[in-house]
Protein backbone atom coordinates (compact mmCIF):
# COMPACT_ATOMS: atom_id res chain seq x y z
CA UNK A 1 0.00 0.00 0.00
CA UNK A 2 1.64 3.33 -1.32
CA UNK A 3 1.67 6.68 1.23
CA UNK A 4 -1.03 7.88 -0.44
CA UNK A 5 -2.83 5.50 -0.31
CA UNK A 6 -2.34 4.88 4.12
CA UNK A 7 -2.96 8.63 4.43
CA UNK A 8 -6.25 8.14 2.47
CA UNK A 9 -7.14 5.02 5.01
CA UNK A 10 -6.52 7.09 8.01
CA UNK A 11 -8.44 9.94 6.64
CA UNK A 12 -11.36 7.88 6.08
CA UNK A 13 -10.86 6.09 9.13
CA UNK A 14 -10.55 9.32 11.46
CA UNK A 15 -13.87 10.75 9.42
CA UNK A 16 -15.59 7.76 10.04
CA UNK A 17 -15.16 7.88 13.39
CA UNK A 18 -15.66 11.66 14.02
CA UNK A 19 -19.07 10.94 12.30
CA UNK A 20 -20.02 7.84 14.50
CA UNK A 21 -19.14 10.02 18.16
CA UNK A 22 -21.30 13.04 16.51
CA UNK A 23 -24.15 10.23 16.37
CA UNK A 24 -23.84 9.39 19.75
CA UNK A 25 -23.80 12.92 21.13
CA UNK A 26 -26.67 13.47 18.86
CA UNK A 27 -28.62 10.58 19.61
CA UNK A 28 -28.14 11.14 23.31
CA UNK A 29 -28.97 14.36 22.84
CA UNK A 30 -32.21 13.83 21.67
CA UNK A 31 -33.17 11.03 23.46
CA UNK A 32 -32.01 12.93 26.77
CA UNK A 33 -34.17 15.87 26.34
CA UNK A 34 -36.66 13.71 25.83
CA UNK A 35 -36.84 11.04 28.43
CA UNK A 36 -34.43 11.94 31.21
CA UNK A 37 -35.51 15.54 32.06
CA UNK A 38 -38.31 16.25 34.64
CA UNK A 39 -40.97 16.30 31.91
CA UNK A 40 -39.66 12.93 30.90
CA UNK A 41 -40.12 12.10 34.91
CA UNK A 42 -43.26 13.05 34.64
CA UNK A 43 -44.62 11.38 31.59
CA UNK A 44 -42.78 7.97 33.00
CA UNK A 45 -44.24 8.64 36.47
CA UNK A 46 -48.11 8.25 35.30
CA UNK A 47 -47.37 4.54 35.09
CA UNK A 48 -45.59 3.93 38.65
CA UNK A 49 -47.44 2.32 41.31
CA UNK A 50 -47.41 4.08 44.44
CA UNK A 51 -47.97 0.76 46.50
CA UNK A 52 -44.68 -0.06 45.17
CA UNK A 53 -43.03 2.41 47.75
CA UNK A 54 -44.35 1.97 50.52
CA UNK A 55 -42.46 -1.04 52.07
CA UNK A 56 -40.96 -0.76 55.19
CA UNK A 57 -37.16 -1.90 55.48
CA UNK A 58 -36.83 -1.89 59.36
CA UNK A 59 -33.52 -3.82 60.55
CA UNK A 60 -32.10 -4.10 57.16
CA UNK A 61 -28.70 -2.65 56.62
CA UNK A 62 -27.69 0.00 53.55
CA UNK A 63 -24.72 1.09 52.92
CA UNK A 64 -24.90 4.90 50.38
CA UNK A 65 -21.58 6.11 49.18
CA UNK A 66 -21.60 9.79 48.31
CA UNK A 67 -24.56 10.37 50.81
CA UNK A 68 -24.28 13.83 52.30
CA UNK A 69 -25.50 15.46 49.01
CA UNK A 70 -27.34 15.02 46.06
CA UNK A 71 -29.08 11.75 44.87
CA UNK A 72 -26.86 9.86 47.83
CA UNK A 73 -28.77 12.12 50.60
CA UNK A 74 -31.98 11.51 49.03
CA UNK A 75 -31.85 7.79 49.20
CA UNK A 76 -29.91 7.86 52.87
CA UNK A 77 -33.09 9.60 53.37
CA UNK A 78 -35.56 7.39 51.39
CA UNK A 79 -34.16 4.34 53.22
CA UNK A 80 -34.13 5.95 56.74
CA UNK A 81 -37.57 7.39 56.15
CA UNK A 82 -38.29 3.41 55.90
CA UNK A 83 -37.05 2.03 58.77
CA UNK A 84 -33.55 1.00 57.32
CA UNK A 85 -30.30 1.16 59.57
CA UNK A 86 -28.07 3.69 57.17
CA UNK A 87 -24.65 3.91 57.08
CA UNK A 88 -23.93 6.97 54.67
CA UNK A 89 -20.08 7.07 53.39
CA UNK A 90 -18.54 10.56 53.45
CA UNK A 91 -15.47 12.12 52.08
CA UNK A 92 -15.72 14.89 54.29
CA UNK A 93 -16.49 14.45 57.72
CA UNK A 94 -18.43 18.32 58.51
CA UNK A 95 -20.41 17.76 55.63
CA UNK A 96 -21.36 14.48 56.22
CA UNK A 97 -22.27 14.99 59.80
CA UNK A 98 -24.12 18.02 58.76
CA UNK A 99 -26.06 15.71 56.16
CA UNK A 100 -26.41 12.78 59.17
CA UNK A 101 -28.02 15.49 61.93
CA UNK A 102 -30.38 16.65 58.84
CA UNK A 103 -31.30 12.80 58.04
CA UNK A 104 -32.10 12.06 61.58
CA UNK A 105 -34.12 15.16 62.58
CA UNK A 106 -36.06 15.15 59.20
CA UNK A 107 -36.80 10.77 59.14
CA UNK A 108 -36.87 10.45 63.17
CA UNK A 109 -35.02 7.63 62.75
CA UNK A 110 -31.64 7.22 65.41
CA UNK A 111 -29.94 4.15 63.27
CA UNK A 112 -28.26 6.44 60.54
CA UNK A 113 -24.54 6.51 61.13
CA UNK A 114 -21.76 7.84 59.50
CA UNK A 115 -18.45 6.77 57.87
CA UNK A 116 -15.87 8.84 57.10
CA UNK A 117 -13.84 7.29 53.35
CA UNK A 118 -12.37 8.99 50.65
CA UNK A 119 -13.97 6.76 47.74
CA UNK A 120 -10.91 7.56 45.58
CA UNK A 121 -8.49 5.88 47.84
CA UNK A 122 -8.63 2.31 47.72
CA UNK A 123 -6.78 2.05 51.22
CA UNK A 124 -9.26 4.16 52.54
CA UNK A 125 -11.65 1.39 51.24
CA UNK A 126 -9.97 -1.69 53.24
CA UNK A 127 -9.65 0.35 56.10
CA UNK A 128 -13.49 0.95 56.32
CA UNK A 129 -14.38 -3.02 55.33
CA UNK A 130 -11.92 -3.76 58.18
CA UNK A 131 -13.80 -1.53 60.44
CA UNK A 132 -17.54 -2.48 59.06
CA UNK A 133 -16.93 -6.02 58.53
CA UNK A 134 -16.37 -6.43 62.71
CA UNK A 135 -19.62 -5.29 63.22
CA UNK A 136 -20.55 -8.80 61.32
CA UNK A 137 -23.77 -7.61 60.45
CA UNK A 138 -25.41 -8.79 57.35
CA UNK A 139 -25.78 -5.98 54.20
CA UNK A 140 -28.71 -6.18 52.69
CA UNK A 141 -28.61 -2.89 50.58
CA UNK A 142 -25.20 -1.34 48.99
CA UNK A 143 -25.90 1.92 47.06
CA UNK A 144 -22.49 3.22 45.00
CA UNK A 145 -23.93 6.21 44.69
CA UNK A 146 -20.13 8.21 44.83
CA UNK A 147 -19.16 9.47 41.42
CA UNK A 148 -17.28 12.00 40.00
CA UNK A 149 -16.80 13.91 37.00
CA UNK A 150 -13.55 16.07 37.33
CA UNK A 151 -12.76 18.00 33.57
CA UNK A 152 -9.14 17.82 34.60
CA UNK A 153 -6.71 15.34 34.91
CA UNK A 154 -5.96 14.65 38.16
CA UNK A 155 -3.58 11.83 39.64
CA UNK A 156 -4.25 10.71 43.43
CA UNK A 157 -1.89 10.06 46.12
CA UNK A 158 -2.03 6.23 44.87
CA UNK A 159 -1.37 7.58 41.24
CA UNK A 160 -4.33 7.02 39.97
CA UNK A 161 -6.54 8.86 37.36
CA UNK A 162 -8.98 10.40 39.68
CA UNK A 163 -12.48 9.78 37.66
CA UNK A 164 -11.35 6.17 37.29
CA UNK A 165 -10.17 6.46 40.64
CA UNK A 166 -13.31 6.79 42.30
CA UNK A 167 -15.92 5.54 39.51
CA UNK A 168 -14.65 2.10 38.82
CA UNK A 169 -11.89 1.01 41.23
CA UNK A 170 -13.87 2.18 43.89
CA UNK A 171 -17.27 0.89 42.73
CA UNK A 172 -15.30 -2.31 42.50
CA UNK A 173 -13.65 -2.47 45.82
CA UNK A 174 -16.20 -1.95 47.62
CA UNK A 175 -18.37 -4.27 46.17
CA UNK A 176 -16.08 -6.87 46.54
CA UNK A 177 -14.71 -6.25 50.00
CA UNK A 178 -18.85 -6.71 51.06
CA UNK A 179 -19.80 -9.67 49.43
CA UNK A 180 -19.01 -11.86 52.30
CA UNK A 181 -21.59 -9.23 54.35
CA UNK A 182 -23.91 -9.70 51.39
CA UNK A 183 -24.26 -13.30 51.23
CA UNK A 184 -25.40 -12.69 54.76
CA UNK A 185 -27.97 -11.18 53.67
CA UNK A 186 -28.80 -13.53 51.13
CA UNK A 187 -31.07 -14.44 49.22
CA UNK A 188 -32.81 -10.64 49.71
CA UNK A 189 -28.99 -9.11 49.23
CA UNK A 190 -29.14 -6.35 46.67
CA UNK A 191 -26.17 -4.13 44.81
CA UNK A 192 -27.42 -0.87 42.97
CA UNK A 193 -24.70 1.20 41.29
CA UNK A 194 -25.90 4.29 40.01
CA UNK A 195 -24.19 4.35 36.53
CA UNK A 196 -25.58 7.56 34.13
CA UNK A 197 -26.84 8.35 30.79
CA UNK A 198 -23.65 9.29 29.28
CA UNK A 199 -22.38 5.67 29.03
CA UNK A 200 -24.54 5.57 25.52
CA UNK A 201 -21.97 7.78 24.02
CA UNK A 202 -19.10 4.94 25.27
CA UNK A 203 -17.83 1.73 24.21
CA UNK A 204 -16.17 -0.43 26.71
CA UNK A 205 -12.73 0.19 26.70
CA UNK A 206 -9.74 -1.24 28.79
CA UNK A 207 -8.09 2.42 28.61
CA UNK A 208 -9.11 2.69 31.55
CA UNK A 209 -7.16 5.64 33.00
CA UNK A 210 -7.21 7.91 29.62
CA UNK A 211 -4.11 7.72 28.19
CA UNK A 212 -4.63 9.92 25.43
CA UNK A 213 -2.47 13.22 26.05
CA UNK A 214 -5.64 15.44 24.85
CA UNK A 215 -8.05 14.62 28.78
CA UNK A 216 -11.60 15.10 28.01
CA UNK A 217 -13.15 14.38 31.58
CA UNK A 218 -16.42 14.03 29.84
CA UNK A 219 -15.26 11.16 27.51
CA UNK A 220 -13.72 9.28 31.39
CA UNK A 221 -16.72 9.87 32.52
CA UNK A 222 -19.11 8.36 29.80
CA UNK A 223 -16.06 5.39 29.91
CA UNK A 224 -16.24 4.67 33.86
CA UNK A 225 -19.80 4.66 33.85
CA UNK A 226 -20.38 2.18 30.98
CA UNK A 227 -17.55 0.26 32.66
CA UNK A 228 -19.77 0.25 35.82
CA UNK A 229 -22.64 -1.35 33.61
CA UNK A 230 -20.73 -4.19 32.30
CA UNK A 231 -19.05 -4.68 35.86
CA UNK A 232 -22.77 -4.94 37.28
CA UNK A 233 -23.75 -7.80 34.32
CA UNK A 234 -20.36 -9.68 35.30
CA UNK A 235 -21.09 -9.62 38.88
CA UNK A 236 -24.46 -11.00 38.19
CA UNK A 237 -23.10 -13.16 36.44
CA UNK A 238 -20.39 -14.75 38.33
CA UNK A 239 -22.53 -14.06 41.79
CA UNK A 240 -25.74 -15.85 40.21
CA UNK A 241 -25.99 -18.76 42.99
CA UNK A 242 -25.23 -16.55 45.99
CA UNK A 243 -28.56 -14.75 46.66
CA UNK A 244 -27.34 -11.75 45.69
CA UNK A 245 -28.48 -9.40 42.81
CA UNK A 246 -26.67 -6.63 41.10
CA UNK A 247 -28.45 -3.80 38.96
CA UNK A 248 -27.06 -0.84 37.44
CA UNK A 249 -29.16 2.28 36.93
CA UNK A 250 -29.83 6.03 35.07
CA UNK A 251 -30.79 8.74 37.73
CA UNK A 252 -32.04 10.89 34.65
CA UNK A 253 -30.43 14.33 34.62
CA UNK A 254 -30.83 16.05 37.84
CA UNK A 255 -30.30 19.18 39.64
CA UNK A 256 -27.65 18.12 41.90
CA UNK A 257 -24.24 20.13 43.43
CA UNK A 258 -21.91 17.84 41.44
CA UNK A 259 -23.55 18.60 37.96
CA UNK A 260 -23.83 21.99 38.78
CA UNK A 261 -20.08 22.03 39.58
CA UNK A 262 -19.10 19.55 36.77
CA UNK A 263 -21.25 20.97 33.81
CA UNK A 264 -22.11 24.52 34.84
CA UNK A 265 -23.05 24.84 31.35
CA UNK A 266 -25.85 21.94 31.03
CA UNK A 267 -26.67 22.92 34.15
CA UNK A 268 -27.77 26.68 33.58
CA UNK A 269 -28.84 25.90 30.48
CA UNK A 270 -31.81 22.90 31.73
CA UNK A 271 -31.87 24.86 35.01
CA UNK A 272 -35.99 24.32 34.39
CA UNK A 273 -35.70 21.25 33.00
CA UNK A 274 -33.76 19.03 35.59
CA UNK A 275 -35.27 16.44 38.39
CA UNK A 276 -34.78 17.12 41.55
CA UNK A 277 -32.47 15.11 43.56
CA UNK A 278 -35.61 12.91 44.74
CA UNK A 279 -36.39 12.26 41.06
CA UNK A 280 -32.74 11.07 40.07
CA UNK A 281 -33.03 9.14 43.77
CA UNK A 282 -36.42 7.46 42.68
CA UNK A 283 -35.19 4.33 41.04
CA UNK A 284 -32.34 3.74 43.50
CA UNK A 285 -34.96 3.36 46.41
CA UNK A 286 -37.47 1.64 44.01
CA UNK A 287 -34.69 -0.90 43.46
CA UNK A 288 -33.83 -1.41 47.20
CA UNK A 289 -37.57 -2.36 48.19
CA UNK A 290 -38.57 -4.60 45.46
CA UNK A 291 -39.12 -8.06 45.55
CA UNK A 292 -36.24 -9.86 43.89
CA UNK A 293 -37.70 -11.71 41.55
CA UNK A 294 -39.28 -8.75 39.77
CA UNK A 295 -35.85 -7.70 39.32
CA UNK A 296 -33.51 -9.02 36.97
CA UNK A 297 -29.90 -9.07 38.33
CA UNK A 298 -27.34 -7.53 35.84
CA UNK A 299 -29.93 -5.14 34.08
CA UNK A 300 -29.71 -1.57 33.74
CA UNK A 301 -32.75 0.67 35.09
CA UNK A 302 -34.56 3.90 34.63
CA UNK A 303 -37.61 5.34 35.82
CA UNK A 304 -38.05 2.14 37.94
CA UNK A 305 -38.11 -0.15 34.19
CA UNK A 306 -35.16 -2.09 31.98
CA UNK A 307 -33.88 0.36 29.72
CA UNK A 308 -32.03 -0.36 26.82
CA UNK A 309 -27.99 -0.30 27.34
CA UNK A 310 -27.28 0.81 24.01
CA UNK A 311 -28.21 3.52 21.63
CA UNK A 312 -29.26 2.58 18.06
CA UNK A 313 -26.69 2.50 15.33
CA UNK A 314 -24.25 4.03 18.13
CA UNK A 315 -21.92 1.04 17.90
CA UNK A 316 -21.42 0.76 21.52
CA UNK A 317 -22.00 -2.94 21.88
CA UNK A 318 -19.93 -6.02 20.73
CA UNK A 319 -17.23 -5.20 22.99
CA UNK A 320 -18.09 -7.26 25.96
CA UNK A 321 -15.12 -9.24 25.92
CA UNK A 322 -13.10 -6.56 27.09
CA UNK A 323 -14.50 -7.29 30.68
CA UNK A 324 -12.82 -9.92 31.87
CA UNK A 325 -9.30 -7.75 30.92
CA UNK A 326 -11.26 -5.25 32.74
CA UNK A 327 -11.52 -7.01 36.15
CA UNK A 328 -8.19 -8.30 35.82
CA UNK A 329 -7.03 -4.99 35.85
CA UNK A 330 -9.21 -3.48 38.57
CA UNK A 331 -8.21 -6.78 41.16
CA UNK A 332 -4.39 -6.34 40.34
CA UNK A 333 -4.82 -2.12 41.43
CA UNK A 334 -6.83 -2.90 44.53
CA UNK A 335 -4.51 -5.76 45.90
CA UNK A 336 -8.27 -8.14 45.54
CA UNK A 337 -7.03 -10.61 43.52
Amino acid sequence: MGTLQIRLHISLASLAMFLLKAWRSTAFGVYGYLNFTKPGFAEHAKKFKSEEMEARIEGKNCIVTGANSGLGYATAEGLASRGANVYMICRNKERGEAALSLIKSTTGNPNVHLEVCDLSSVNEIKSFASRFSSKDLPLHVLVNNAGLLERKRITTPEGLELNFAVNVLGTFAMTELMLPLLEKAAPDARVITVSSGGMYTSPLTTDLEYSDANFDGVEQYARNKRVQVALTEKWAEVHKERGIGFYSMHPGWAETPGVAKSLPGFSKSLSEKLRTKEEGADTIIWLALQPKDKLVSGAFYFDRAQALKHLMFAATGGSHTHIDLIVGKLRSLSGLA
